[in-house]
């Protein structure tokens, strides 16, 4: 289910404790896309109430960040969350990640309480975006059915690390080379995309120093089709960023292919080839695509 509103690409998703915000300018300034404040993991349930306290102040002033703001929530188990969720759904607030979502239920219940809370600032239907993560094993097989639930889900894909909520319900041995969960990250990415999630995001790299396996990583993603990845660390935002960017060589490949193809086309050929490959409208789509994204910031 395609959204309303396009949602831009977000290439890194950077998480913030929510009882950390004076550490948001650390976290633009290493260039993430978009900077996720915490208030579930890494927040302790008794400190919860401050916490969200300060994201709420947080969201409030910046009205019109540079950097994309989230805020991972609590799941909405009760009315002490959707209260919760209300402090910070206001003008300045990009989306709310969701977590452990099992079922597309959750989603549509989230999606209801965004409304009440944009006609309650006066925005307009779907500003929020919504990012459902799939941590179950239910949640992973319901992908397609969690994406598609509704049209703010702008952001989805499997999120895999060593220990975490994913390996405790797959039961997986997690490997720096990603081979255990390859299938799974393909599978959960194609179920998102022909939901029509347009930004697929990945994840996670958790060993902070350790940039080389990073690239590994996320360049393994990139090759399946994801758009983006969540990280957890300011220093792996550049890596991600460079992984999930194409190079300037790459969009004036495409700007060629596009002019080749439409040379011929004019000439009467549906096919030509182009640097020793037989291209045809179909690639010069795509290449049309990447240069539309990403053309003015070459």
């Amino acid at each position: 289910m395609a959204s309303g509103i396009a949602r831009p690409p977000l290439r890194s998703m950077l998480f913030v404790p929510g009882n950390r915000t004076e550490w948001l300018p650390k976290a633009a300034a290493a260039g993430a896309d978009a900077v996720v404040l915490d208030l579930e993991d890494a927040v302790a349930e008794a400190d919860r109430p401050a916490a969200t306290e300060r994201v709420a102040a947080a969201v409030a002033a910046a009205a019109e960040p540079a950097t994309a703001l989230f805020v991972r929530i609590p799941p909405l188990d009760g009315w002490p969350a959707a209260a919760r969720l209300r402090a910070v759904a206001r003008t300045g607030l990009a989306g709310v990640v969701l977590p452990k979502v099992s079922d597309a239920e959750q989603v549509r219940l989230a999606d209801r309480l965004l409304g009440w809370c944009e006609q309650e600032h006066g925005l307009a239907p779907g500003t929020f975006a919504l990012v459902p993560l799939l941590e179950t094993a239910r949640g992973l097989r319901s992908a397609f059915e969690i994406a598609g639930a509704v049209p703010r889900v702008g952001y989805a894909g499997a999120l895999t690390a060593p220990g975490g909520d994913v390996a405790r319900a797959v039961g997986y041995r997690w490997s720096p080379e990603g081979t255990e969960t390859r299938e799974l990250r393909s599978r959960v990415l194609l179920d998102v995309r022909a939901a029509g999630v347009a930004h697929p995001v990945g994840g996670l790299w958790t060993r902070i120093a350790d940039l080389t396996g990073l690239r590994a990583f996320a360049e393994q993603n990139r090759a399946l089709g994801y758009a983006g990845m969540m990280a957890i660390h300011p220093s792996h935002v550049p890596v991600i960023n460079e992984v999930f960017s194409p190079s300037a060589a790459e969009l004036a490949r495409c700007a060629r292919l596009v002019a080749a193809v439409a040379a011929g086309r004019a000439a009467g050929s549906g096919a030509v080839v182009f640097e020793g490959e037989m291209v045809d409208e179909a690639m010069a789509a795509t290449a049309r695509a990447l240069l539309a994204r990403y053309g003015d910031s070459a």
